[in-house]
């Protein structure tokens, strides 16, 4: 341990730690007007890039479990009770509240890629109408999960996989929003400062 200690003491001391650290040009000169203009710009694009791709990765994730939730409808349809998720919940329920559940569940999915895609000052309430409605669909889903004879850990997604959905997709809008938030702090704090 005391040589490592002495390898990166020496190595600080050569001046290697340079390839660690930011470049700087001069730590006391003040930022020019222009300067700064430049970099909030270059970090308001690099905001809107990044928030355009988490919200393109997690809206595409919620569509391809809505695209599996329309295949289980398409099937219970087709052949009710083949899913053996589904068959759990044979003689508890009718074949089309599965169904109906199901649907629920794909709305919730909807509204919550409608508010993470939607650019509007309104888009966080989709996503709180699709946290409330995964509320009441995860109620529904536990409350017959529990009268079943034997607790299923197997089908857990049913209640929580489409408020899971949700419940990410607005703290992924919230993460997006505070750091959208410092930039614009950032501007507010731009001082007047011209070069000589």
């Amino acid at each position: 341990m005391k040589k490592l200690t002495r390898i990166w003491n020496k190595s600080r001391r050569d001046g290697d730690d340079d390839k660690f650290s930011l470049p700087t040009r001069d730590d006391f000169r003040p930022i020019d007007s222009h300067e700064q203009e430049e970099f909030v710009r270059s970090l308001e694009r690099t905001q809107a890039q990044q928030s355009l791709l988490w919200k393109s990765v997690f809206a595409a994730l919620l569509v391809c479990f809505t695209a599996f939730l329309i295949f289980s409808i398409y099937q219970q349809a087709l052949s009710p009770w083949e899913l053996r998720y589904h068959a759990y919940f044979m003689d508890e329920v009718d074949s089309w509240v599965v169904i109906s559940a199901d649907w629920a569940a794909v709305l919730v999915c909807s509204l919550a890629v409608t508010g993470l895609l939607h650019n509007s000052k309104y888009h966080r309430r989709w996503l709180c109408y699709s946290c409330c409605a995964g509320v009441l669909l995860a109620v529904f889903w536990l409350y017959h999960m529990l009268k079943l004879p034997k607790f299923r850990w197997d089908v857990i997604w049913l209640p929580f996989g489409p408020l899971s959905g949700a419940g990410l997709c607005l703290y992924v809008d919230h993460l997006l929003n505070e750091s959208s938030e410092e930039v614009r702090k950032l501007r507010g704090y731009m001082y007047a400062f011209k070069a000589s």
